[in-house]
């Protein structure tokens, strides 16, 4: 029997390509959406005890993060928190004084004083500080013994869960008007220094307490990285004639370089944050002049003066400049070639 090989048009072949087999054919458009609900499905299933576990976590991020932000609308109000008990009935009966709020804030000189003292203080702290946990993680990486790897980084972030109380009071015992350092200099014919009461200094001062507290405890990020490394890359370079110092260069540093973008852009977006409590303790030491950041003036307005609006909209204010740093330093981390916070 001779076959027929004149061939089918263009219209017939696409339905019969199109027509379910028995034994597992070709599908249509809409077998294939259908086939993707059901692999979601299937997704869900498989994965219903991971979503369960962190069902926990994700009610409180709602409850504590989220949820207080519909608070700031006490930022467009004439806030008074005593009308009624209930916080909720205390917002409804509040006089709005719309943007007024707001408008005393950019007109107020201690508010751009906070904001300059913020911005000096996470500048210093960007460049005195952010860079050392990665230096001290190169460091400690190249020690060959691990007991002595280990003693290091133990003493290194040991000063981390120390509170800031106690940090303040180590240095006030170093660098205070009867501390050690004021000691030193009187028994051999020198003035004694207080550079715990000095508004010039405040800044450095403030910047070495984070330092010394929680530099050790930042290594640990870096050194997961560099525990991630290949030993092959760097046996491979040292076969090309690297020494060590081109290993790090060619080898350690672009194995950092996505924790350093991801670190620098949480960073960045936490500029306007350099330390509440740590300043707070030491705020009277040296004047608001110095000491007052945008963290305190909100607590001193807020909580001391029962400005409550006011200070809403100094938070509120802070809250949207940092999420706009967020998405910038995010941005740049993008055209870097990073994945930065998230994805493009």
């Amino acid at each position: 029997m001779s076959h027929s090989t004149v061939p089918r048009s263009r219209t017939e072949a696409d339905t019969t390509a199109k027509t379910p087999v028995a034994s597992g054919g070709t599908t249509g458009p809409r077998d294939d959406k259908h086939r993707g609900r059901l692999g979601l499905r299937i997704r869900f299933g498989r994965d219903r005890v991971l979503l369960l576990m962190t069902l926990p976590a994700l009610v409180l991020v709602l409850l504590f993060n989220y949820v207080p932000i519909l608070g700031n609308i006490v930022a467009f109000q004439d806030y008074d928190p005593y009308i009624s008990d209930n916080g909720v009935v205390s917002i409804l009966h509040s006089p709005w004084v719309g943007l007024r709020n707001f408008q005393s804030i950019f007109a107020d000189s201690a508010f751009w004083n906070a904001v300059k003292n913020t911005l000096v203080l996470f500048f210093l702290q960007l460049v005195l500080y952010f860079p050392l946990p990665i230096l001290l993680a190169l460091l400690i990486n190249s020690v060959v013994r691990p007991r002595v790897r280990a003693v290091a980084q133990a003493v290194l972030y040991l000063p981390h869960f120390f509170s800031w109380v106690l940090v303040i009071a180590v240095f006030q015992q170093l660098l205070g008007g009867a501390g050690l350092l004021s000691q030193l200099l009187r028994q051999h014919g020198y003035d004694g220094l207080d550079i715990m009461t000095d508004p010039s200094t405040f800044k450095f001062l403030i910047t070495a307490q984070s330092v010394w507290k929680d530099a050790g405890w930042g290594i640990i990020v870096f050194l997961a990285a560099l525990a991630s490394v290949s030993p092959d890359l760097y046996e491979a370079a040292a076969m090309d004639g690297a020494g060590r110092r081109r290993r790090m260069w060619h080898v350690t540093l672009p194995a950092l370089r996505p924790v350093i973008a991801l670190l620098l852009v949480l960073r960045v977006g936490d500029a306007l944050t350099v330390g509440f409590e740590q300043i707070l303790l030491q705020r009277d030491a040296v004047g608001p002049g110095a000491a007052e950041v945008l963290d305190t003036f909100v607590w001193w307005n807020g909580v001391r003066n029962q400005d409550f609006g006011y200070a809403a909209a100094a938070g509120l204010i802070k809250g949207v400049v940092s999420l706009g740093l967020v998405l910038a330093a995010n941005k740049v981390a993008h055209l870097m070639g990073e994945q930065g916070v998230y994805k493009k």
